[in-house]
């Protein structure tokens, strides 16, 4: 069976108010992990990968024909979206490997050229039938470029994606990337503002940092798409841990890895529970 489409994932959560887990893939493992999870919270996942993975691993073909054979087997509906892409071969490349979707990031441009650039992905992509997020209000902490600060404005998100004709906004209300504590305060009000500016989904970038209860909050107040990548890493990083510490001698990454990906898989279905991700949906 082949990947689910972003908006049969997304489309149906936005109209109940749900909340829809996007999960950053590194390995094979998280790829496994995010799915198992999924499927015991009887719930849609979107399998993401960021144009930084791409780097780290030299290439996109081969964890993305790994994570399309898991999707395909799932027992829930699976998405591929290629995340926080600036660089449009890598784009069209991910098109050809079979993603659904892809977050084009114009967040480091000026207003004007951000959308220019934006429409003119968000252009390319939607002839070949890929749903497009873009981001507007620079959320904090990824590379130096964003503000931890910043908001987005609700006029100006209607403005943009108006201008864009963008499927998915990513927003700034509060959170941050790569946070290690669960702090973050998210802006409901702002959130719900901006809901009612906007034509399309909203997206919360940095959602390690925000705690369980600011997370359900936001989804309640208009949030769909809720990004989670550092929060996996630490589960998945404590589990190896665990692991080695309990004994010395072991050497095969088989057990030790094992041990990281079945935290992680329980950490998604409780993620996914907070957010309300289950639905009845079935693959």
């Amino acid at each position: 069976m082949p990947a689910a489409r972003m908006a049969e994932i997304v489309g149906p959560a936005a109209a109940a108010c749900r909340g829809v887990g996007a999960f950053n893939v590194i390995g094979i493992e998280h790829a496994e992990a995010i799915v198992a999870g999924a499927e015991a919270a009887g719930a849609p996942v979107v399998l993401q990968v960021s144009q930084n993975c791409v780097a780290y691993r030299g290439a996109l073909r081969p964890l993305a024909q790994a994570c399309a054979a898991i999707a395909g087997s799932a027992a829930v509906p699976v998405a591929l979206h290629l995340d926080h892409a600036t660089n449009t071969d890598l784009v069209r490349e991910a098109a050809d490997q079979g993603f659904g979707s892809v977050m084009y990031d114009g967040s480091a441009l000026d207003y004007e050229e951000n959308v220019r650039a934006t429409a003119r992905a968000a252009r390319w992509c939607q002839k070949r039938g890929m749903w497009v997020e873009a981001e507007l209000g620079e959320i904090g902490g990824k590379d130096g470029v964003h503000s931890p600060g910043a908001r987005t404005d609700p006029a100006d998100a209607a403005r943009y994606v108006d201008a864009t004709g963008v499927d998915a906004l990513a927003v700034a209300a509060g959170s941050s990337h790569a946070m290690l504590t669960r702090d973050a305060v998210l802006d409901t009000g702002l959130i719900a503002r901006i809901h009612g500016a906007v034509r399309v989904p909203l997206v919360l970038h940095g959602s390690s940092g925000v705690p369980d209860a600011m997370l359900a909050a936001a989804v309640a107040a208009g949030i769909t798409k809720i990004n989670v990548a550092t929060q996996l890493n630490k589960v998945f990083t404590a589990a190896v841990r665990e692991c080695l510490a309990a004994d010395a001698s072991l050497v095969d990454p088989r057990r030790y890895g094992a041990a990281g990906r079945d935290a992680m898989a329980i950490e998604v279905t409780r993620l996914l529970r907070v957010i309300g991700a289950g639905g009845g949906q079935s693959g």
